[in-house]
C-alpha cells in the first residue's frame, strides 16, 4: 500500500502562491494588491490611515471564537 502524503494549508497555499508567481510574475501581485487595497478603501473610507498607526487592519476572529468554542 503507498503511504499516503498530507499537505498543510500554508504549505498548499504556498505551493499555488509559487505557480501563480511562475506563470503571471510579479506584476500580477502588485495588481491584484493594489486592487484589494482599493476594495478596503472603499468598504472602509478613512480607516485606513487610522490602522496603519495600529499596525494593521484588525484581523478576524477565529471560526471557535465566533462560535464561543474553547480550545485552539
Amino acid at each position: 500500500m503507498a503511504k499516503e502524503t498530507t499537505t498543510t494549508v500554508s504549505e498548499a497555499g504556498r505551493k499555488g502562491g509559487l505557480t501563480v508567481l511562475q506563470k503571471h510574475g510579479r506584476a500580477h501581485f502588485k495588481k491584484i494588491g493594489a486592487n484589494g487595497q482599493a476594495a478596503m478603501r472603499k468598504k472602509h473610507p478613512g480607516k485606513a490611515s487610522e490602522w496603519g498607526k495600529l499596525g494593521g487592519r484588525p484581523k478576524k476572529l477565529p471560526l471557535n471564537k465566533i462560535m464561543g468554542e474553547e480550545g485552539k
